[in-house]
This record gives C-alpha cells, structure tokens and sequence, in this order.
C-alpha cells in the first residue's frame, strides 16, 4: 500500500475530530481526518434511541455553526447526528472513511500512521478517537455463572427486549439513570451503586455543568483552590425522563452487591436478589491501542501528558476524552475550546 505525506492525520471524525477540523482547516494546516465509522456521526449513531442531549440546541454546538433549533427542548442523539453530518459537509472536511488505524509508529521527526487502507506520514497526529468503542466491565464473584442476560450500555438498544423482566441496572451516573427511568416502566427494576447517586437541581443542564468546568479550569489555572467543578455538584443529569422515573419513585439505589448468582445477585446486606438480567452502565475507557507501538510514557495507568500532549511528544494531541483533555472536552458544548488550543499548540509547533 502507498504512503501519503501530510501535516497533520487527525484519528477520529466525530464531534472532537470535525472541531480539531474546523480549525485546522482555518490555521491552513493540511491534514486528513481518518474515521473508522461508514457514515457521519461519530458514536451518536451508535448510542440508545432515547438518549437526549442535556442542554438546549442554542448551547449545543461546534465551532462556527450552531446547531439549527430541534423540535425538543433537549435534542435527540438522531438531530446530534444530522447536525454533525451537516458540519462535516458544509466545512468541506477531509473526512476518509471507513479507515481503521491499526498502528501508529514514529518515523523520524514525526509519525507514520497505519491503517486498513495504506498508511500516512505526518508531522503531528491529533487522536479523537473517544471511549465508546472500549467499554468497561467490572469483575464480580460469579460473573461468568450467571445465567440471565448481561449487557453494557454500549450494546444497550431500548427498553422493549426487558419487558415485564427483573432487571439490575449498575452505575451511578447519567447512563444508568437514563437507562433505569426507561426499563422501569416496562420492568421491575433494581439500581446498585458503589456510592449513593447525588442528583443535580433540576434546573442544572449541560450549559451550566460547562461553565461550572470552565471555572474550574480557570482557578487551578490560577493557582487557586480546587472547587472540584462538576464533580461538586453532583452525578445525575434530570432530564424530563429521570425527573419523571424520580417521582415515580423509581430511582432507589442500593449499595453495590457483592457478587452474583446462577440466578440473581447477593445484595450487600447478604441476601440472594433474583433478577433476568443485568445491564452495566460502568463507564469506558480510551480507545488508544493504536498508540502501543510509540511506547508513550504513563501514569496512574493512564498517558503522562503535559497540557494537551503526550508529555515529551509536542506533536501527539489527544483530544476529547474528559477533563484530562480540557473542561467538557468530551461534550459538544466544551469540545471547540479544546480544539482552538491543541490546533493553536500544533500551529506555533509546527510553524515556529
């Protein structure tokens, strides 16, 4: 296969790799956008048909283009993913798709990016890749001798498939809430957390979780004691669907069980809880073992990075996988403030 030399290979296209894009694209930086998706859209297409945005359209948007008004207070993933497919055209990004990046190796001064359809040169890589493709699963007594159903939120599809079963839904953050409010009322539903959930105000939404990040980012900046941002707020969205399931009285969470049966799990308190499946909103992790190969330096088992770059490697960019790579970083609403900084970095970097 043929090698192609550009500036920069940003690896991912989905709302981080089309806003590292959009500026890239404005700073005359050439470079090729790889996605291992057929269509636009990023992990929007692949999240639950139910899942809504937590902020308005008005507060939900890429650099230069907001994203046109939905016909629901809180737009669903479908507006999400014509959105992005719109931006993706109307910026005219070079998006090649589908190319999966199987390694990334140095090559001199810079990288040679390898793929399922030849391989790039580049001076400078930005990885995009986000976390949905690595999904977490924890490890439990008895995980494997259960015979029920056990799914991830990533495989999550509806709520139709658990009707009138038992089902335990794990986790304490906004998937599980989400996905809890909407078995419940097909199901009888059992919630386990490792800590009690804590629940924003209802009038908290993704715009006010953004600048509560942004002032955060600001007083560390500064020197200044950590308010823990977002973290000090609370956990749980309350979107209209978890509000409801709230006065419902479905949302009861109990402490994590502490192992699981042929038929159930065995509660903290000892007792052996029958249930037909379990669904584990356990988080992910990042999908980067396309990087193995440039052996990056680690810590506390994740990358050693120095600002938005792997630390000792100017030129390696991450971009979009949660606070670590900027305030919201992960979200639409805070995912172009990064991207303005890290193509800005790789501008005085590569021009300098």
């Amino acid at each position: 296969m043929t090698t192609t030399h550009v500036r920069v290979v940003v690896i991912g296209g989905g709302q981080a790799g089309l806003a590292a894009g959009y500026y890239l694209r404005r700073a005359g930086l050439e470079h090729v956008t790889l996605d291992d998706q057929p269509t636009p859209g990023g992990s929007w297409r692949e999240y639950w048909p139910s899942l809504h945005l937590f902020s308005p359209a008005a507060h939900s948007r890429l650099p230069g283009w907001p994203m046109p008004p939905s016909s629901q207070e809180f737009p669903p993933g479908s507006h999400v993913v014509d959105y992005l497919t719109a931006y993706e055209q109307r910026y005219e990004l070079p998006v090649q798709r589908p190319v999966s990046v199987t390694a990334v190796r140095h090559n001199g001064s810079g990288y040679l990016v390898e793929t399922t359809a030849g391989s790039w040169s580049a001076q400078a890589v930005i990885n995009a890749t986000g976390t949905w493709s690595r999904p977490f699963w924890p490890t439990y007594p008895g995980i494997r001798t259960f015979r029920g159903r056990q799914i991830h939120t990533a495989q999550y599809d509806g709520p139709d498939s658990f009707t009138g079963r038992r089902v335990a839904v794990v986790g304490g953050g906004n998937s599980a809430a989400q996905i809890l409010a909407e078995i419940s009322t097909i199901a009888d539903t059992l919630w386990f957390t490792t800590r009690p959930p804590r629940f924003l105000p209802d009038d908290v939404d993704g715009r006010v979780l953004f600048d509560v990040a942004t002032r955060r980012a600001r007083a560390l900046a500064a020197g200044d004691d950590d308010t823990r941002g977002v973290a000090g707020l609370g956990d749980v969205v309350m979107v209209p669907s978890v509000r409801d399931a709230r006065d419902r009285g479905a949302l009861r969470a109990h402490p994590m069980f502490t192992a699981l049966t042929a038929e159930g799990v065995v509660t903290a308190d000892g007792i052996d809880e029958r249930v037909d499946a379990v669904v584990w909103c356990t988080g992910f992790r990042p999908a980067l073992r396309h990087l193995q190969p440039l052996h990056l330096p680690t810590t506390d088992g994740g990358i050693a990075m120095d600002g938005l770059h792997a630390a000792g490697e100017p030129t390696m960019v991450f971009l979009g996988y949660g606070d670590w790579t900027g305030p919201a970083s992960a979200t639409l609403i805070g995912v172009g403030r990064t991207a303005r900084h890290a193509v800005g970095h790789l501008t005085a970097t590569l021009t300098g």
